[in-house]
This record gives C-alpha cells, sequence and structure tokens, in this order.
C-alpha cells in the first residue's frame, strides 16, 4: 500500500506540474499579443524616422501664408529657426540654404526646401535639431568651405546687382572668415576708409585665397603677383598703417 500511496502521489505531482490545456491558451494568446503590441511598436517607431515627403511638405506649410503658399519669406523664417534653435546670423543658416540651392536671403521656396531637405531627411525640427552638428562640421572640409563661400557671393548680394555692397560682403566676411583670418578686422577696417563701394565676385574668391596663403606679417604676399588691386592696396595700407604704430611706439 505504501508504494501505490507513492505512486498516486507521484503521478499527482505530474499532473499539476502539467499546465492545462486552457492555461496553455492563455499563455498562447498572451505571449501573441504581447509580440503583436512590440511589432506596433516597432513599426510606428521605424515609420517616424523613415523621411516623408507629405509630413516634410506639411511642415514648410506652417511657415507660409495664404497668400504666398509655395514661399517661406522672412517672417516664416525667424519662426523657423526659433523651431530648431539657431540664430539666423549662424553659419549653419548658410549651410542649409546652400544644401538646399537657395537663390535669394532670408526665402526658401517649396522647391527649395523639399530639394535640400529630403537629401537630409528632415521632416521634423526635431530631426532638424540632429543635424545641425553635420551642416557646421561640413565646414571643415577646405574644398565644401570653398564651394559654400562661392556660392554666399550670389546668394547675399541683391539679385538685380552685379556685385556685393561693401556692407554685406563685410557682414558674410564675418560669418566666413572672421574666426579664421587673423587679417580680417583690419580688412573690414580697409574696407571703411577706402574708395571701394562694392565688392566684385573676382575679388571675393581672391579674398578667400588670401586668407589661406598669405602669412599674417605679408611677407610671402608678392605684389607683382595676380592678386586684385584691392588686395595690393590692402596690404600697401596694412603696411603702412604698421609702420606708423612701430614709429610712434619707438618715439
Amino acid at each position: 500500500m505504501p508504494r501505490g500511496r507513492r505512486r498516486i502521489n507521484h503521478e499527482m505531482d505530474e499532473d499539476e506540474r502539467q499546465p492545462s490545456k486552457r492555461q496553455r491558451n492563455n499563455y498562447s494568446s498572451a505571449t501573441m499579443n504581447t509580440t503583436t503590441t512590440q511589432n506596433t511598436s516597432r513599426r510606428h517607431i521605424k515609420a517616424e524616422d523613415t523621411f516623408s515627403h507629405k509630413r516634410c511638405l506639411a511642415w514648410f506649410r506652417e511657415y507660409t501664408n495664404p497668400d504666398e503658399p509655395d514661399t517661406l519669406g522672412p517672417d516664416g523664417m525667424e519662426k523657423f529657426c526659433e523651431d530648431i534653435g539657431v540664430e539666423p546670423e549662424n553659419v549653419v543658416m548658410l549651410v542649409l540654404a546652400y544644401k538646399m540651392g537657395a537663390t535669394q536671403m532670408g526665402f526658401f521656396s517649396q522647391y527649395e526646401w523639399l530639394k535640400g531637405l529630403t537629401e537630409l531627411e528632415c521632416d521634423s525640427a526635431a530631426k532638424m535639431q540632429l543635424k545641425l552638428d553635420y551642416l557646421k562640421n561640413i565646414l571643415n572640409d577646405p574644398n565644401v568651405f570653398k564651394s559654400i563661400y562661392r556660392y554666399a557671393y550670389d546668394f547675399a548680394k541683391d539679385s538685380d546687382q552685379r556685385s556685393m555692397d561693401t556692407a554685406t560682403a563685410k557682414a558674410m566676411l564675418q560669418l566666413l572668415l572672421g574666426k579664421h583670418w587673423p587679417l580680417y578686422t583690419q580688412f573690414a577696417q580697409f574696407l571703411d576708409q577706402s574708395k571701394y563701394k562694392v565688392i566684385n565676385k573676382d575679388q571675393w574668391c581672391n579674398i578667400l585665397e588670401f586668407s589661406r596663403t598669405i602669412n599674417i606679417d605679408l611677407t610671402n604676399y608678392d605684389i607683382d603677383g595676380a592678386w586684385p588691386v584691392m588686395l595690393d592696396e590692402f596690404v600697401e595700407w596694412l603696411r603702412q598703417q604698421r609702420t606708423c604704430t612701430s614709429t610712434t611706439i619707438l618715439s
């Protein structure tokens, strides 16, 4: 009898360890529900992460008005900059305009917006903020910087003018070269007292080359080189300024 009782108890233990059919079905249903929820969440996240042309266009419309739905103007630009946390004068905005191929400062057309932001895969302010460091860092590539510098001339000057006025030129040079060219301040002072009211594109491009190749003491500047007359005059003016300063100190 003790053996039989142990056998019965053993069989009962085995039965207790085996889940019932209802329990198995409940477990399977719960597992399927959890898996379905996880898959739905993944699809939702993936959909949010994927660039949407429709969402990008809707975002553009937030900054336009009914009278000109295809153009983002100065007021919309201010709000756009505020939404992405960037000052309008920040060099990042120039790089973004370059990516869009924008043709007029302070304005983005719908075509330009979609062109640039499709390439950047941005359809929201949050995604744009994640791209700001990238936009700033591409300026570290000398060839890309040169392209953006050249682009800035046509972008910033008045569309109906062949040349850029010196006030605009100084502002753009400050933006692009102010932190990297030790002679920028002196060059801006030279422009203020010079006869020059405008800067043409050849002069603009040579200013960049000058900033990259000419020593701060001007010792490697060749007056007989192929530099524009403007830069010959700047070098002569700066040397005179330095001579006057040295004379004053010695006396």
